[in-house]
């Protein structure tokens, strides 16, 4: 645990230990990731010179089945953050009780750089580079930071070609065409809007005049966002990675969406535009979005947004974390100090992961299901986990996050002990 993202990440799994009774073997298995495989792929440029780049791919814990994490392209991507990631994916899964374990994957790189022809080369070379790490029945991989459907779809196809034989099941969140699952692309959003509708009204919050900011405007923020504006709420500030703006009235979130979506140059990958290009708003920084005097802040942009630093500024007295690990175990106790309420990532954003099992569950039955039937069962789902772990939080006098970590260890620790542990052989 020596490495900085993950060891913080390991504070909240101390935290909770405290409230459930688990077997020695299952501690000592959840603090360390069980495969780590990192590698170099050689990419052939559209100048023709070559390029390497460096990929991971970290499987954590597979107690409760085949692991299940998204990979991601940015150019801060490293080794301690794919096994922060896939320690987070563990929890999520057994928190929304998803037969996975957790993993991620991620390559080191800028993908507003490269064309479509070595977006395509180097997402095929990082399938041939970990091929035998992954598969439908052992890991299967998912979309995250700047991957989409189409990049998914190219590395389903390369581990076909690799394996001889049609693999859908081998990832999710692939283009629907080629067996993804409707309600793919808006699960993460849509799953944490159901968390929203079953949480704030139970602090006095209904949609008209509850006030909503939102850090980072990609495929979940400005899905949640446009639902949250649909549904009456106030959304006052949005941000991409170039800046943020506000309204004090209120932003119309579909024409924000609308011109985002159009900038986007005919054969990008990428958007290219951005939201501080829309006029009539105040333009603020990323960091002052943050500290805006709203009810409800939502990150969902990437890890480590509030620390130490800014947590005495935040004034929003409601976080769900739309993004994973937005905020540090430090910053963590300072807003609770504060009584800020923060409703966890491994709760709030398990919307992706649980259509994605949706997906997997489609693909090998061969049978799939209508969008209105995938959004039930997301809905029904998410549902009833926060429930569930809200129950917790209340009846320990916990915060959201830590109930949301009890739940998972005990379920965590119920499949470690399933399998034989010091407890059985000593008695």
């Amino acid at each position: 645990m020596l490495d900085s993202l993950l060891s913080d990440a390991n504070q909240r799994l101390e935290k909770a230990l405290r409230y459930v009774t688990l077997c020695e073997d299952a501690i000592e298995r959840l603090k360390y990731p069980k495969a780590s495989l990192t590698v170099s792929i050689p990419v052939r440029l559209d100048d023709g010179s070559l390029r390497m780049f460096q990929g991971y791919r970290v499987r954590y814990d597979d107690s409760r089945g085949p692991t299940k994490g998204g990979v991601r392209f940015h150019p801060n991507v490293t080794l301690d953050e794919v096994q922060s990631l896939a320690f987070w994916m563990t929890f999520k899964c057994a928190a929304l009780s998803l037969p996975f374990g957790g993993a991620k994957g991620g390559i080191t790189l800028n993908p507003k750089e490269l064309s479509k022809f070595e977006l395509e080369r180097l997402s095929r070379g990082y399938i041939d580079a970990i091929a035998d790490f992954i598969g439908p029945d052992v890991d299967i991989p998912a979309p995250d930071v700047y991957t989409n459907p189409m990049i998914m779809g190219w590395m389903m196809d390369q581990y076909s070609t690799i394996r001889r034989q049609i693999t859908p099941g081998v990832v999710t969140g692939k283009p629907i065409t080629m067996g993804g699952s409707l309600g793919r692309e808006t699960a993460t959003a849509m799953g944490a809007f159901f968390v929203m509708q079953a949480i704030l009204p139970r602090f006095g919050l209904p949609p008209a005049g509850t006030t909503v900011a939102v850090q980072g405007f990609g495929n979940a923020g400005a899905v949640i966002a446009e639902l949250l504006y649909r549904a009456g709420y106030k959304v006052v500030a949005v941000s991409d990675s170039q800046g943020a703006i506000y309204a004090s009235q209120g932003l119309d979130i579909p024409s924000i969406r609308q011109f985002k979506e159009s900038s986007r140059g005919i054969k990008a990958v990428y958007c290219q535009g951005t939201v501080c290009n829309i006029i009539e708003h105040e333009v603020l920084t990323n960091a002052e979005l943050l500290t805006l005097n709203v009810d409800v802040l939502i990150p969902a942009a990437l890890e480590n947004q509030i620390t130490a630093a800014n947590a005495n500024d935040i004034k929003a007295k409601y976080i769900f974390e739309v993004a994973n690990g937005p905020i540090t175990s430090e910053a963590d106790q300072l807003l609770e100090a504060k009584g800020i309420h923060v409703f966890p990532d491994i709760l709030v954003n398990a919307g992706g992961v649980t259509v994605s099992y949706f997906e997997w569950v489609q693909n090998r039955n061969g049978l799939y299901w209508s969008l209105e039937e995938v959004n039930r069962r997301l809905e029904a789902k998410m549902t009833e986990e926060t429930e569930k772990i809200w129950a917790i939080a209340q009846e320990l006098t916990i915060s959201m996050r830590t109930a949301a970590y009890v739940h998972a260890l005990n379920r965590l620790g119920e499949a470690i002990r399933a399998k034989g542990t010091r407890d059985y052989y000593v008695n």
